[in-house]
């Protein structure tokens, strides 16, 4: 039996191959590829909660900027209850009624720093929501990665087991016909059972894989009625991205968003500072008395008195917090810049390592098998000769899947985390 010919055809159309064979060629299968799964993450609960979280600070916007309401006041007094208000109707009757406006006059400019303060941390919140999408397409394209390299470890290791199913098989038969020892026939009955046994933790490894990537796009995978495409990213070159670390930290959605907490910390320091400066009611009030005059004007300021406390408190509070926003902001740099040395780091290693294995080492493998295989069936290399080589492509087919998905994660996260002009997924 060759190899080559019926176990391992080296990343051809093997989802369309699944497809057909699992799934009748079914026409209407929806198709699940990278694009899908990161539109998919773009709209999922999480964000959907950053996104409420942002329309509601930009509601806070609203309500920060306007002035305090016009308050209404209408009141009776001089009710005489000794010698009665007297006759006529009610406007003929001794009574003083009264109805006035007041309006507080804020003044230190109140009114603009707490807008400008609201206005940032709305900035804020939306830097955070295209935050929780990069997490969320991150998560999602890993989940997806794994996925795809779980379905291909699961049809590598199904077809190792069905190989090494059918040689058991045949040493049962040599066997019988005193063509083969006992301990030969036993050794390859027990290393069909542990193909077996990998096939089983391989299709244990897909559905976990496919429960995860579920999570993270809402969408209920069912792989009966989805064809996973697979899009892997091509190999690509090294690369030396160390001229473009500034502009692309500052145009990371955590460091904006840091950025835009401090100014609003600033605007709630000067805001609280302001009010220093009293604000002023200013009142009018129209009254009428039928024994003295029907139109009666009563005109009003108030003023608190701020005696013995200048609002020490609330300045004391507002430069707290904005020395931890200011905190916040250069610990959320720091870490940008590991980020972008691990992400680039990650990239390049991952990218040797596919390289190498695409290249060098799988193929060798799949040689040294072969070639076992066929000095066994010729008589030329014994029995531990064969299965060592079976084990060693079994262990480098699976490490060739997950280095395979490390570098497609690598690539994916260096790509979300970029410049947003070099990033379509965006």
């Amino acid at each position: 039996m060759s190899i080559r010919q019926n176990l391992y055809p080296r990343r051809l159309s093997w989802v369309l191959a699944i497809s057909l064979s699992l799934w009748g060629g079914v026409t209407s299968a929806e198709t699940l590829g990278l694009p899908q799964v990161l539109e998919a993450a773009r709209n999922n609960l999480d964000v959907s909660m950053a996104r409420q979280a942002a329309e509601a600070a930009r509601a806070d916007v609203l309500a920060a900027d306007r002035s305090p309401f016009p308050v209404f006041t209408a009141k009776t007094s001089q009710i005489d209850l000794e010698h009665g208000i007297g006759a006529g109707s009610l406007g003929q009757k001794r009574i003083d009624k009264s109805g006035g406006i007041d309006w507080t006059w804020e003044r230190g400019n109140k009114r603009g720093l707490r807008t400008q303060s609201a206005e940032r941390q709305a900035n804020a919140a939306a830097a955070d929501l295209q935050d929780m999408r990069v997490m969320q397409q991150l998560g999602a394209a890993s989940a997806y990665f794994d996925l795809l390299a779980a379905l291909e470890r699961n049809r590598e290791m199904q077809a190792l087991s069905k190989s090494a199913t059918l040689l058991a098989h045949s040493a049962t038969l040599r066997l019988k016909a005193g063509d083969l020892s006992a301990q030969d026939s036993a050794r390859l009955e027990i290393e069909a059972q542990r193909a077996q046994a990998d096939a089983h933790s391989a299709q244990l490894d897909q559905e976990r894989a496919l429960l995860l990537l579920g999570q993270f796009t809402n969408l209920r995978i069912n792989l009966k009625e989805w064809v996973i495409q697979a899009d892997w990213p091509a190999l690509q070159k090294m690369l030396n991205a160390s001229a473009v670390q500034d502009a692309w930290i500052d145009q990371r959605p955590d460091v904006l968003a840091a950025l835009e907490r401090v100014s609003a910390a600033r605007a709630a320091l000067e805001l609280s500072q302001a009010q220093k400066k009293s604000d002023l009611t200013l009142g009018s009030s129209l009254d009428h008395y039928p024994t003295q005059s029907t139109r009666l004007l009563e005109l009003r300021v108030s003023v608190p008195l701020q005696w013995g406390y200048g609002y020490e408190g609330e300045i004391g509070r507002a430069q707290a917090q904005l020395t931890q926003a200011q905190a916040l902001l250069e610990k959320t740099r720091h870490e940008a810049v590991a980020d972008f040395q691990r992400l680039l780091q990650e990239r390049n290693a991952a990218q040797q390592r596919e390289a190498l294995y695409e290249q060098d080492i799988l193929p060798r493998a799949r040689r040294v098998a072969e070639q076992a295989e066929l000095a066994y069936t010729q008589g030329a290399s014994s029995l531990t000769d064969l299965l060592d080589a079976r084990r060693t492509l079994r262990a480098t087919l699976i490490e060739a899947a997950y280095t395979r998905a490390d570098y497609a994660k690598a690539h994916t996260a260096w790509q979300l985390r970029a410049p947003s002009e070099n990033n379509p997924t965006r």
